[in-house]
C-alpha cells in the first residue's frame, strides 16, 4: 500500500476537470489533480523513492513496491522549455515524501497562457486499485492525495 501526498498546496479538483483530454480521461492512470496556490512555491516529492523520470515540468517518482507517480506541473507546459522552473534534483536521486523537487511559479505559468492545474498521476493503475481520491477542497503539501493498494 502507498500513500500518495499532494505535491503542492492548492485546491484539490479530480482529473475530470483538468483542461486536458488525455489527463481528463485518466489515459496515463488514475489519480486527481491540483490546483496550486499562485505564488513560487516548491513541489515536493509525493512518496519516498527515486526519480525515474525528471524534465523541467514533470517528474516520476517510483517507490520501493514498483509504483510510480507521475507529478506534471500545469497543462502544455512543455511548451514553455523548461523557462520558469529550476529542477531541484536529478534523475537517479533517491527522495524523500515531502523533499523539494522542482521550483516553480504558477501564477507566471497562468500568465503565459497556461494552465497550472497539476495531475498527479498513478501511473499504469488500474482506477480500482486507488482509494480515497481527493476530488476537491483546500489540500497543503503533503496532505494526502489517495491510497494506492
Amino acid at each position: 500500500m502507498t500513500t500518495v501526498t499532494s505535491p503542492l498546496a492548492g485546491r484539490a479538483v479530480g482529473l475530470a476537470n483538468v483542461p486536458d483530454p488525455v489527463f481528463a480521461g485518466a489515459m496515463v492512470g488514475p489519480g486527481t489533480a491540483i490546483d496550486p496556490v499562485r505564488e513560487v512555491t516548491e513541489a515536493v516529492a509525493p512518496i519516498d523513492g527515486q526519480v525515474v523520470s525528471m524534465h523541467p515540468h514533470a517528474f516520476v517518482v517510483v517507490d520501493q513496491d514498483g509504483h510510480g507517480v507521475l507529478t506534471h506541473l500545469g497543462i502544455d507546459t512543455v511548451q514553455l522549455n523548461g523557462e520558469g522552473f529550476e529542477l531541484l534534483v536529478n534523475k537517479g536521486d533517491t527522495v524523500k515524501r515531502g523533499e523539494p523537487v522542482i521550483r516553480w511559479n504558477p501564477a507566471a505559468v497562468e500568465a503565459a497562457g497556461k494552465s497550472p492545474i497539476s495531475p498527479i498521476v498513478a501511473l499504469e493503475a488500474a482506477p480500482e486499485a486507488l482509494s480515497g481520491v481527493a476530488e476537491s477542497g483546500e489540500v497543503p503539501a503533503g496532505g494526502e492525495l489517495f491510497v494506492w493498494n
